[in-house]
């Protein structure tokens, strides 16, 4: 059965070779219908796999594939194989189920779209190379799928490149994206320096052997590669405009693949870490629990439904690294697994909300969508309450649990963490309330509606002006509208095609109920603990706390909850749209961080970087082409001197050797 682990990453690859050659012909809807096939067969096999590691003693669940040598060079040579152990079969199984889902919903989605076939190779493409990073058994091959998942997120997230916006976001995604590489790639370098090989399984049985500055300058390096795929300080700038792609992309990329990357890295490098001064650790969760906290209080202010959940992904993120600074990796995982379900479906249903109000994302235009969109309101609910961290639903007990190792490591940490689960049960239940809840704002023109939403989009004058200022952008006048604005008509609400509910309640089911791997009850009930414990023994810390004050914490977290959702209530439910208090202007522009990156680098980082290439073209090359220049005209002086005639040469042979007779002579008399 383990043999069967090449037809992981091989259906997505033949699926997207297909779909390349022959998609036009196929067209809509089965060029979908393929893709989705092709994914959900990969599913299959991962779980096929699975019951083949399952059956192995817990000691020898590791099996290697190579499938050929590919870099052969003098004594460093790599082969492209699969390492299949217990993290990485659990990546694939979670990445593989909710992609094919997402495919499927993506058949409803797209519908209509003239890149609809294009879509589809691009998703397939995009699953091969994030199967590729998790199954890989070496840090080159795990590298090829990481830059495979940068490619296809750029291709992705500008794919309705016509508008300008969309494509800047998507060149903002793959650039950001590079710096993080840097860090990877050095790295890996290093590694090889030290311990002569880039194999995981090596690098795990030689962790223990490296000297603290080198694997903390391994894992510093690895730190900044993990920053810029899981969108954390400094490089989550990419992350929110990314919303320019289409739901699925959002869901598929944002929810369970590329930005779980860094945590997976992180995981699989854990005796890395073990082995770095203590202090990289505290850095990796001061790093965490920042950004968690930085990406919840923007998330409070943002009106569209996308940028939230956007937000609300970083956050999470965050939540993860400050488990892997608090030597939780398989809370870490676990949060992984549950934010794949209950993310996916926010996402998915956002989408299915966007659907039915015609491309409307502002949660001001919506209202009361739970009578008309039953099945996505129900559905998002269970994800809401989920990711609010609100028993017994699945967010709160992975949720508890990296708190609970936070509070080990520092109660400073654990006390950050528990207000950004406080914003965390607040800005998503401001979502729910101005969504489903709440008066209509979508029967009635959009002046009338929401007037604040009509001048921002230049159909109101703004306060004191007579008339609509020429430089708001008319898009009404545009004769397609970009998307996410929605038409200034009433909207008439409708719920989705079968086709996009479906993925909603079977994700919804999974954001429920998927704690069951992981419930803290008795030690038998820790199923993912003990499966993934071979993996991570090097770096997981075994917790000291005692049963009390786990209860005492879990009771506070869910306090911490409670006042989240019940202040949203207060403000969101019991006052007209008109009567709520404005969002801070600084959260609602995320901090200026994102603005005051891009003032920094077109002023003083674009005066730096022209002084770097002056300084590279003028003295750098200067000093080059001046070595060029000398040997030049020397070599053309000399050159002067081959006449080609008999009696020059013998008279330089004749001054020669009076120039030799003279130097002897002057030798002999100073000595």
């Amino acid at each position: 059965m383990l043999e069967l682990t090449w037809l992981i990453p091989a259906l997505p690859l033949a699926g997207f070779v297909v779909l390349l050659v022959a998609g036009r012909r196929l067209g809509e809807p089965l060029a979908g219908w393929l893709a989705t096939a092709a994914v959900g067969g990969s599913f299959v096999a991962t779980a096929v796999v699975f019951l083949g590691l399952v059956a192995e003693p817990a000691a020898e669940r590791r099996f290697g594939q190579v499938l050929f040598e590919w870099v052969p060079a003098g004594g460093f040579s790599v082969d492209l194989g699969f390492l299949v152990d217990p993290l990485s079969v659990a990546m694939c199984l979670f990445v593989t189920f909710c992609a094919t889902l997402i495919h499927l919903y993506a058949i409803g989605y797209m519908h209509g779209d003239p890149n609809f076939t294009k879509f589809f190779v691009y998703l397939n493409l995009f699953v091969f190379s994030m199967l590729m990073l998790v199954l890989g058994d070496n840090m080159l091959v795990t590298f090829l799928g990481w830059e495979g998942v940068g490619a296809c997120s750029y291709f992705l997230i500008s794919f309705w490149h016509t508008s300008d916006a969309n494509a800047s976001a998507g060149k903002k995604a793959f650039v950001t994206n590079r710096v993080g590489d840097w860090g990877y790639m050095v790295a890996m370098f290093l590694t090889f320096t030290a311990l002569g090989s880039i194999r995981y399984v090596d690098i795990a049985d030689g962790a223990a052997g490296l000297t603290a500055t080198t694997a903390t300058a391994v894992a510093l390096l690895l730190l900044v590669g993990a920053a810029g795929k899981s969108a954390q300080i400094p490089l989550f700038v990419w992350l929110p405009d990314a919303m320019a792609g289409p739901t699925p992309v959002s869901a598929l990329i944002h929810a369970a693949t590329m930005v779980t990357s860094g945590v997976y890295l992180f995981t699989r490098m854990n005796g890395v870490v073990a082995a770095a001064h203590p202090w990289v650790s505290t850095v990796i969760a001061v790093i965490g629990v920042a950004t968690a906290l930085v990406a919840a209080s923007i998330a409070v202010a943002q009106n569209d439904i996308k940028k939230v959940l956007a937000y609300s992904t970083i956050s999470q993120l965050g939540y993860m690294f400050l488990a892997i600074g608090s030597g939780a990796y398989v809370a870490a995982i676990f949060h992984m697994i549950t934010h794949a379900f209950f993310k996916a479906l926010l996402f998915l249903g956002a989408g299915s909300v966007i659907h039915g109000m015609a491309d409307e994302q502002d949660m001001r235009r919506m209202g009361a969508l739970r009578k008309l969109m039953p099945v996505t309101a129900v559905t998002y609910i269970v994800g809401w309450l989920a990711i609010a961290g609100v028993p017994p639903f699945s967010g709160f007990w992975s949720k508890d649990e990296i708190l609970l190792f936070a509070w080990e490591k520092s109660p400073v940490l654990w006390f950050v963490g528990l207000v950004t689960a406080l914003l965390t049960a607040f800005y998503m239940s401001r979502q729910v309330f101005l969504t489903f809840f709440g008066e209509a704002r979508w029967d009635e023109p959009l002046e009338d509606a929401v007037p604040e939403l009509a001048v921002e989009r230049g159909l109101l004058p703004y306060e004191g002006e007579n008339e609509i200022d020429d430089d708001i952008e008319q898009v009404y006048e545009l004769d397609h509208l970009p998307h996410g604005v929605g038409p200034k008509e009433a909207i008439h609400p409708h719920e989705s095609p079968w086709l996009m509910t479906l993925p909603l309640v079977v994700l919804a089911v999974m954001a429920a109920v998927s704690e069951i791997i992981q419930l803290p009850v008795t030690n038998t009930t820790k199923y993912l603990e003990h499966w993934l414990y071979p993996v991570v023994e090097q770096g997981e810390h075994h917790l000291t706390a005692s049963t009390a004050t786990k209860w005492g914490l879990a009771v506070v977290a869910i306090v911490a909850g409670a006042v989240g959702i019940l202040g949203a209530a207060s403000i969101y439910l019991k006052r007209r749209l008109d009567e709520q208090p404005a969002a801070p202007e600084v959260l609602r522009n995320g901090w200026y961080y994102d603005s005051g990156l891009a003032a920094f680098m077109g002023g003083p980082g674009r005066a730096a970087f022209e002084a770097v290439a002056w300084f590279d073209r003028t003295i750098i090359d200067g000093a080059v082409n001046g070595v060029a220049t000398v040997v030049r005209v020397a070599s053309g002086g000399l050159q002067r001197t081959q006449t080609g005639f008999v009696r020059a040469y013998a008279g330089i042979v004749t001054a020669g050797a009076v120039l030799v007779v003279f130097v002897l002579i002057l030798r002999g008399v100073v000595l």
